[in-house]
C-alpha cells in the first residue's frame, strides 16, 4: 500500500516506527537467560501502549530453528535459555503500521545473527523507486551466502496496509526473475531470514497468533464475546488468546476456528531444525531511496 508522503497517514506511519525502534531497543536490552516469553512479551506491549501506540501483533518471541510466530500463550511459564532469540513486534497508530524485528544472541551464533543484519542493510541500500523487489531479494541472498548461509526463502517480506500486516508485494529472500516494482509512498517491512540449514521452513503444531478470517455468527456465548472483541479492537490485524477477555479464550478460539471464521498462525520452523536469524525494518519509498520508519533514534 502507498501512502502521501504529505499526508497524515504518513505521519501516522513515521510516528508508529518511531515508538516502534525504541520499544525494539528497550526490550531486546532485557532479553537474557531467565526472561519469561510471556514476561518479555507483555512489558513490550504495555510499553508500546505506554508510547501511545498500540501493539499490531502479539510480540513473536522465537527461538532456535523457529523463524517466526513463536508467542507466549495465556499462563505461559516458558523462559529464554541459551537460544537464538528473535523479537518481532508491530505498532500501528490509528490502523498505520510498522513492524521490525531483531535478533538477540544468546546462543553464540554472532556470524548468523551478522549475517541477517547486513543483508538488511544490502537491501536497503537498493531500495529506491522503480527497483524491483527481486533486485531486492538478489542483494538479501548474495548477502547470506556470502557469509556461508543460506536465506530462507519461503519467507519474504511484505507490504503493510490500513489495518493489514501483510499485503503486496512481497519483498524476496532471494533473487526472482518476476516481481513487482516498487514506487513512491509504498510501505514496506523487509525481514531476511539467515539459516545454517537448507532454507526452507515448515509448520509446527504450537499455535498463538489467530487473526479474523470473516464475520459470522456464533451461538456460543462466550465466542460471540470473542468475535464482538476481535471485530471491534483487532479488526484484521493479528491478535493473541491472551488479549481476549473472556473466560476460556482458547475454547472461544476453537468454537471460531470450527467455523473458519478466526484463523491461527503455527510456529514455522526450519526444515532440517537448524538455526535461524532474522532482522527487519519497515521502510516507506522516497523520490530519492527510502526513509527507514523503524531505525534506532
Amino acid at each position: 500500500m502507498s501512502v502521501d508522503l504529505d499526508s497524515e497517514q504518513y505521519e501516522k506511519c513515521r510516528e508508529a516506527g518511531e515508538i516502534l525502534a525504541q520499544v525494539r531497543d528497550e526490550a531486546a536490552e532485557r532479553v537474557e537467560v531467565g526472561t519469561g516469553y510471556l514476561e518479555i512479551s507483555e512489558w513490550a506491549e504495555d510499553r508500546i501502549r505506554e508510547l501511545g501506540g498500540e501493539p499490531a501483533f502479539p510480540v513473536n518471541v522465537s527461538v532456535d530453528e523457529e523463524a517466526a510466530h513463536g508467542a507466549a500463550g495465556p499462563d505461559d511459564d516458558r523462559e529464554i535459555g541459551e537460544d537464538l532469540v528473535k523479537l518481532d513486534i508491530g505498532v500501528h497508530i490509528d490502523g498505520w503500521l510498522a513492524d521490525t524485528a531483531v535478533t538477540v544472541d544468546l546462543a553464540g551464533e554472532s556470524e548468523l545473527t551478522e549475517a541477517a543484519a547486513e543483508a538488511l542493510d544490502a537491501a536497503l541500500d537498493v531500495v529506491e523507486p522503480g527497483v524491483e523487489t527481486g533486485e531486492i531479494g538478489a542483494a538479501i541472498e548474495e548477502t547470506i551466502e556470502g557469509y556461508g548461509y543460506n536465506p530462507v526463502v519461503n519467507l519474504t517480506g511484505h507490504g503493510l496496509g490500513h489495518w493489514e500486516q501483510h499485503t503486496t508485494p512481497n519483498i524476496p529472500n532471494r533473487a526472482v526473475e518476476q516481481s513487482a516494482e516498487l514506487e513512491v509512498g509504498d510501505v514496506v517491512a523487509v525481514e531476511p531470514f539467515a539459516t545454517d540449514g537448507g532454507g526452507k521452513v515448515q509448520e509446527g503444531s504450537q499455535e498463538e497468533i489467530f487473526a479474523l478470517e470473516r464475520e459470522g455468527s456464533v451461538r456460543d456465548r462466550s465466542a460471540r464475546q470473542a468475535l464482538d472483541q476481535i471485530t471491534e479492537e483487532f479488526r484484521t490485524l493479528p491478535f493473541a488468546a491472551r488479549w481476549l477477555d473472556v473466560r476460556r479464550p482458547k475454547m472461544a478460539l476453537r468454537r471460531l476456528q470450527r467455523q473458519d471464521i478466526v484463523h491461527g498462525y503455527p510456529v514455522l520452523k526450519e526444515d532440517e531444525g537448524r538455526m535461524v536469524s532474522q532482522k527487519e525494518h519497515t521502510i516507506i519509498v522516497t523520490e530519492d531511496g527510502c526513509e527507514v520508519t523503524t531505525r534506532s533514534r
